[in-house]
């Protein structure tokens, strides 16, 4: 099992901005790889009626950033999305909700004041493993 991952500064910064510029509201999308290192993220927008706790993809989005990752040669590698006002630990939702078990999960937590929190996860039968990250 994985137990560390590079993530490139320009991803990472990424990730962090995208949370940043959505205070209120999950954000979430996908990341793929190329050759089993992250490469690009995949923005979808939540359509969930709770967006302060919870995320949910747009189907149409979820579905094209897929096509356009096998069009690119890419193969999906996590899932990720932010947590407003909670650490950056799987929710129990999240915990229930994770699938497949061979993509990993990031979050980004705003609940650090100044500091913004990304870490990495593996889970499995509501399991969580955290995945070490790298710049």
């Amino acid at each position: 099992m994985i137990t560390e991952i590079k993530l490139s500064r320009q991803l990472t910064s990424e990730l962090l901005h995208r949370a940043q510029i959505s205070p209120a509201a999950e954000i979430c999308g996908l990341i793929s790889s190329k050759n089993n290192e992250p490469f690009y993220c995949y923005p979808v927008e939540n359509v969930t009626t709770e967006p302060k706790n919870q995320f949910l993809f747009d189907s149409k989005q979820h579905i094209s950033a897929l096509k356009k990752m096998r069009k690119n040669g890419e193969e999906l590698f996590a899932i990720y999305h932010s947590h407003p006002t909670a650490p950056a630990y799987p929710s129990a939702l999240d915990l229930e909700m994770a699938t497949p078990e061979n993509v990993l999960h990031f979050i980004v937590s705003l609940n650090i004041k100044g500091i913004l929190e990304l870490r990495a996860f593996k889970i499995i039968n509501q399991h969580a493993t955290e995945i070490r990250i790298t710049l």
